[in-house]
């Protein structure tokens, strides 16, 4: 069982995907334990403050150091020891490599940012992880930190309904693109399932979706694709 544990200041924001499909009913089977932990309760004034203005002046208000020390020294003190993940710009590209590392952890713990940023010192204090899904700007690390989560938890064995499922994936070994699905009708406005999917050959089946996988992968994503690939 993978053990995971959310820091965040918007709880609502997560929680209904965890509690759906796939991450519900791997928490509801004892394969996935999510802890969703507001740290806006390890704020120190009356106020429950978790940010202020940047020294330096600038836009934005600046996540505060002390509130995030907290939650995290208390996660690990009542749980043990996490593997810590920081959702950000800075980051890695996330790749299912990353997925496959994290489901081998015993304890995962994300933390969503917010505003302006982190103050700079949350980073400094822990040994991060941290990972990006792309060149662009959201709100917070809540979506980020849902697509570690189940990029991960799909990889822990019993979590999809067929096991190999995630084996033929997108990303997954050999690093191709997925191959072209088709379910019934067979012909829908006039458009055919190709013959040999509906063969029962399952010899030729493998071939075409493996020559399918490399020439998606050819044609969109090359870069995946190592020099003079013989897939």
């Amino acid at each position: 069982m993978l053990e995971i544990h959310l820091l965040t200041l918007f709880p609502e924001a997560v929680l209904a995907y965890l509690n759906a499909s796939i991450l519900g009913r791997a928490r509801n089977a004892g394969l996935l334990d999510i802890h969703v932990l507001d740290f806006r309760g390890f704020a120190q004034d009356k106020h429950r403050t978790v940010d202020d203005r940047p020294f330096g002046g600038g836009p934005g208000m600046v996540l505060q150091c002390a509130p995030i020390f907290a939650a995290i020294e208390w996660v690990e003190e009542t749980y043990g020891v996490c593997r810590k993940i920081l959702p950000s710009p800075d980051g890695e590209p996330l790749k299912q490599a990353h997925g496959s590392e994290f489901a081998a952890e015993e304890r995962l713990l994300l933390l969503c940012g917010r505003y302006e940023g982190i103050d700079e010192r949350v980073r400094q204090g822990f040994d991060w992880t941290e990972v990006s899904l792309g060149d662009f700007v959201l709100a917070g690390g809540e979506l980020p930190a849902l697509a570690v989560i189940e990029c991960a938890a799909r990889l822990i064995p019993g979590v999809l309904g067929h096991h190999e499922s995630a084996v033929h994936e997108s990303f997954s070994n050999p690093r191709l693109l997925d191959h072209p699905h088709y379910t019934r009708p067979e012909v829908f406005r006039g458009m055919a399932t190709p013959k040999v999917l509906l063969s029962g050959h399952h010899q030729e089946v493998a071939a075409w979706r493996h020559r399918q996988a490399v020439e998606r992968t050819q044609q969109r994503r090359p870069d995946l694709l190592p020099p003079e690939s013989n897939l």
